[in-house]
């Protein structure tokens, strides 16, 4: 017989927390959390989720991001594994550097993305949202190659802003020189700590990776050098908005992984998803990568459906259509994370919207989407669908090349 105390115990055990959580539970002044990869995480810390935004794009913000998914792959043949599983050719990825990538299947379409990091070598550490390790633990063959998930066992912790640099130079002064997806091993109050020049926000920005037992004695020093800079913690409501402003695709909100779709209209390439940089030395690269076959032909036929580009709104023509409806125009910053419909001047369906939120940087409605590849040069005008009063209205809109926010420091 199960009683009530046996049942809250239960659930207690089913429920997961990071490394960093008796440091977040303390500061979550809403005690608003979600679940990602069955892992608590906040959504946001106090009553404005703007106010977390508006930390990371004018100072600095700290987010937890250990619930990612986090693999180390080593051994002799970690180099030539890796090469044949993932789209960018990881032999360019060179001791001390990362690289953001995707891994796809047979036919081409996309599986996950993530960041490898490669600090020294012959070890790379791989990223993903959902659990990846028997996929690539599956395709090892007779390759000399370790893949171990160290999920539970690293804390990451991402640091993201304007004056993220200041406030880690203080912690690790080689954090100063740290190139663009540059990566370094340091140390903090005796912790050894990777630092590496990533993140999901489009901002400057670092992840510091550090074993679970020295967690929380990296956050409290983290937070006693980061006193007066301004610096905050965010969540994933800040997180959502950040993201669609720099032109990142979220997984199950701008492409779903084609290891769980029904069909192929829910699929996409790395083409389809503006991710065709990766492909530059395709030519000249002899890797034979799973679902190569199908890029090429798809290159060479140009079968692509559609390109991934940002949407900017007409403001004007936005306010026209809810003037007209006797309503003031909303400039909600809160993502929409759903499928809005584009169109050309003859109404004819050209794509569809994936992600759409007022920008509070830009002063302008915008969104993430899908148009047809003759469409997909910046400057055209189409036309968003979305619904006012509960009736469908269409507004002009441009077509815009991502990321739309791309501040000069993010790479300097």
């Amino acid at each position: 017989m199960i009683t009530e105390g046996t049942a809250l115990t239960a659930a207690a055990q089913v429920v997961r927390t990071t490394p960093f959580h008796e440091r977040t539970s303390a500061l979550n002044e809403t005690q608003l959390w979600s679940h990602w990869s069955n892992v608590l995480v906040a959504d946001r810390y106090q009553l404005s989720d703007k106010a977390e935004y508006f930390a990371v794009r004018n100072s600095a913000g700290v987010f937890d991001t250990s619930p990612l998914r986090k693999y180390r792959i080593r051994g002799r043949d970690a180099e030539g594994f890796l090469a044949g599983m993932l789209v960018r050719d990881i032999r360019t990825c060179l001791p001390g550097t990362a690289q953001y990538t995707c891994w796809l299947d047979e036919r081409g379409f996309v599986i996950e993305d993530g960041v490898v990091l490669h600090p020294r070598q012959g070890e790379y550490l791989l990223t993903s949202d959902q659990p990846n390790l028997a996929w690539f633990a599956d395709r090892t063959g007779r390759l000399r190659v370790d893949i171990e998930e160290t999920s539970d066992e690293t804390g990451v912790l991402a640091v993201q802003g304007p004056r993220s640099r200041e406030v880690l130079a203080r912690l690790a002064p080689q954090v100063e020189l740290l190139p663009y997806f540059g990566v370094v091993d340091t140390e903090v109050g005796g912790a050894e700590v990777l630092v590496s020049r990533t993140g999901f926000t489009g901002d400057l920005g670092y992840e510091l990776w550090v074993g679970a037992a020295d967690a929380l004695p990296l956050w409290d020093a983290l937070w006693e050098r980061a006193e007066g800079y301004g610096v905050q913690p965010f969540g994933l409501a800040a997180l959502r908005m950040l993201r669609i402003e720099a032109g990142l695709l979220m997984l199950d909100a701008d492409f779903e992984s084609s290891r769980y779709t029904w069909n192929d209209a829910h699929s996409s390439t790395p083409l389809e998803l503006g991710w065709g940089w990766m492909l530059r030395g395709l030519k000249g690269d002899d890797r034979a990568f799973v679902g190569r076959r199908a890029l090429e032909r798809e290159l060479a036929e140009r079968t692509s459906r559609w390109t991934m580009r940002g949407l900017i709104v007409d403001w004007q023509d936005y306010d026209r259509v809810y003037d007209q409806a006797g309503l003031v125009p909303p400039k909600d910053h809160t993502p929409v994370v759903e499928d809005m419909m584009v169109y050309d001047d003859e109404r004819r369906r050209v794509g569809y919207a994936t992600s759409f939120m007022y920008s509070p940087m830009l002063q302008r409605h915008i969104a993430l989407a899908r148009v047809r590849p003759d469409l997909a040069a910046p400057g055209t005008r189409v036309k968003l669908e979305f619904t006012v009063d509960h009736r469908y209205e269409q507004v002009a809109a441009q077509v815009a090349a991502l990321p739309l926010f791309n501040p000069e420091r993010r790479t300097a």
